[in-house]
C-alpha cells in the first residue's frame, strides 16, 4: 500500500511539473514564445540531443521598443529534456513528463521582431549550453553580444528627417 501511495505521489508531482512548465510558457506574450519556439526547435534537431525538449522556465526577460513597429526582445530561459524520444511531435505532457537525471539547457537569445515577425536582419543570436558546462564567462560574453548587437534599421528615425519646402 505505502509503495502505491509513493507512486502515485510521484506521478502527481511530476504531472503537476510538467503542467507548470508549460503554464508559464502560456504566460509568456507572442513576442518572447516565437523565440523559445525557435530555439527549442533547434535544441531538438541537435545530433546529441536524444531526448525531446521543452521550454522550463523563464529567468532574465527584456524588451525594448524600437518604435513602429520594432521590438528588441532579449530571453534566458532553461530547456529541458523530456521522457520522449527526440522527434515527438505535439507531445502530451501527461506523457512527455520532464526528466530529473538530465542537465537543464540553459538559452540567451536575442532578436529583432518587427510587427510580431522575427527578422532575419540583424541575423537573431542563440547561445544554448547545458547548465553544467556554463561559465560566467559565458553568461557575460551572451550578454553582451546581445548589448552590443547592431540593430539598425537601415535609416534614420522619421524625427530625424528634414521638410523640403
Amino acid at each position: 500500500m505505502a509503495v502505491f501511495l509513493f507512486i502515485v505521489l510521484v506521478s502527481a508531482g511530476v504531472l503537476l511539473a510538467t503542467s507548470g512548465a508549460q503554464d508559464d510558457f502560456g504566460k509568456l506574450s507572442d513576442d518572447y514564445k516565437k523565440g523559445v519556439e525557435l530555439t527549442v526547435q533547434e535544441i531538438n534537431s541537435h545530433p546529441g540531443a536524444q531526448s525531446h525538449f521543452l521550454f522550463f522556465k523563464s529567468l532574465e526577460k527584456s524588451d525594448i521598443d524600437g518604435g513602429f513597429g520594432v521590438n528588441y526582445i532579449y530571453h534566458h530561459f532553461h530547456a529541458k529534456p523530456t521522457r520522449c524520444p527526440k522527434g515527438t511531435s505535439n507531445p502530451n505532457p501527461t506523457k512527455c513528463a520532464f526528466r530529473n537525471d538530465r542537465p537543464l539547457i540553459d538559452c540567451g537569445i536575442c532578436y529583432k521582431m518587427y510587427k510580431g515577425e522575427i527578422q532575419t536582419e540583424p541575423k537573431r543570436y542563440v547561445h544554448c549550453i547545458q547548465k553544467t558546462k556554463l561559465t560566467q564567462g559565458m553568461v557575460a560574453a551572451r550578454k553582451d553580444h546581445c548589448r552590443n548587437m547592431s540593430y539598425s534599421n537601415g535609416s534614420p528615425s522619421l524625427l530625424a528627417s528634414e521638410r523640403k519646402q
